[in-house]
């Protein structure tokens, strides 16, 4: 009954293992001093690693993340667009107008001004 989903598993445990052992085996092998400085997009690191950051970082990652989600609860909706019933379209209605509440209170609350 499950062994499809055995079998998924299986395999890619295999083909993360795999991965790993390559690596181990093909990859360098010894570590200099550039392969162990940190970098950050391929740019030498500078300042420390602890400085604080603006909660405006976060609140702005939280609201892409929000309506990153938004796409995902719309596309069941678009696929059965045409033979969707109308309960199913006044959800979405529903949700727009909740996200649109939300949208307009972060800017009430000045979340997208840069200061």
């Amino acid at each position: 009954m499950y062994t499809n989903l055995l079998l998924m598993f299986l395999v890619a445990g295999f083909i993360g293992a795999a991965a790993l052992v390559a690596g181990r085996l093909l990859g360098p092998k010894k570590a200099g001093v550039t392969k162990l400085a940190a970098y950050e997009s391929g740019v030498p690191a500078s300042g420390s690693a602890r400085e604080r950051f603006p909660v405006h970082f976060y609140l702005v990652a939280m609201l892409f993340i929000i309506f990153d989600i938004e796409t995902a609860f719309f596309y069941p909706l678009a696929v059965k667009f045409k033979a969707a019933p109308a309960f199913l379209y006044a959800n979405g209605i529903i949700f727009v107008l909740v996200l649109a509440i939300g949208y307009v209170y972060i800017l009430k609350k000045g979340v997208l001004n840069w200061k």
